[in-house]
């Protein structure tokens, strides 16, 4: 394959991967639960580099169209693709949405949502959850993979709630969390602990102990808020309101 003019990815080579894996699931070349060619060989079939295909088909997993399994490959994923969801970064860049707002938005949802999940959820959801999980704790070393995960974790979180409303809102805070977040995710460390705290959550979920599970999903959301703070360069940051002015030493990475 001829060298790439420049090799790193960008937009328009994330969104040529996902157009094209959009045409081919429209025109039924790819049907649910399919595998996708090789990476050398789909990436030679759009002309671009790998690093530009693994960044898309990584966009694509995070919004429920792909699922990538470690050591097997990536499939199209069951139910309906994601792909018509307006995003709420586009809002953000219009209105300047800080990170701090969105995950005030998402402590205040997802702690419900976890006890609803816990309240609700079927064994179909148990059993994804510790799919999950298990591949957080395969991708600790590979924090691009981790935060697909990570996502997908709460993705099917949501679903469990059983409540569709509550579920579609936090999934457009989400997408606009990741758009920023795989962008420093590789400044992670310590990912090990986040999968822990994962575990912990799907346990209380599964046990049907949805106190636990709120407080759990509350406790989480703010270490990661503490963690993804951290990744970013030093730069001056709004004033949130009610924001204690110091922190503890040492914050638990997270990848949420």
């Amino acid at each position: 394959m001829a060298r790439m003019k420049q090799d790193e990815p960008n937009t328009h080579r994330t969104m040529h991967v996902v157009n094209h894996i959009r045409s081919l699931i429209e025109n039924g070349t790819l049907q649910p639960g399919d595998k996708i060619p090789p990476e050398r060989e789909f990436a030679r079939t759009l002309k671009i580099s790998r690093a530009s295909l693994r960044t898309g088909i990584g966009y694509l997993a995070a919004m429920g169209v792909m699922k990538i399994r470690h050591g097997v490959g990536t499939f199209v994923a069951d139910g309906p693709p994601e792909f018509g969801k307006a995003s709420l970064s586009l809002m953000g860049a219009l209105h300047g949405f800080q990170s701090w707002q969105m995950f005030e938005a998402r402590i205040i949802l997802e702690s419900h949502l976890a006890a609803l999940a816990a309240e609700r959820g079927r064994e179909e959801h148990h059993a994804a959850l510790a799919e999950e999980v298990a591949e957080m704790f395969a991708s600790i070393n590979n924090p691009s993979d981790y935060l697909i995960h990570d996502l997908l974790f709460h993705r099917i979180i949501s679903q469990a709630s059983g409540n569709p409303i509550l579920a579609a809102l936090i999934e457009t805070i989400a997408s606009a969390l990741y758009d920023k977040r795989r962008k420093t995710v590789e400044r992670s460390t310590d990912l090990r602990e986040s999968a822990e705290m994962h575990r912990e959550i799907y346990r209380a979920i599964r046990a049907r102990r949805s106190v636990e599970a709120r407080k759990l999903m509350e406790q989480h959301l703010r270490m990661a808020q503490a963690a993804q703070g951290m990744e970013r360069p030093p730069e001056r940051k709004a004033a949130q309101p009610g924001a204690p002015k110091g922190r503890p030493a040492r914050i638990a990475a997270a990848a949420s």
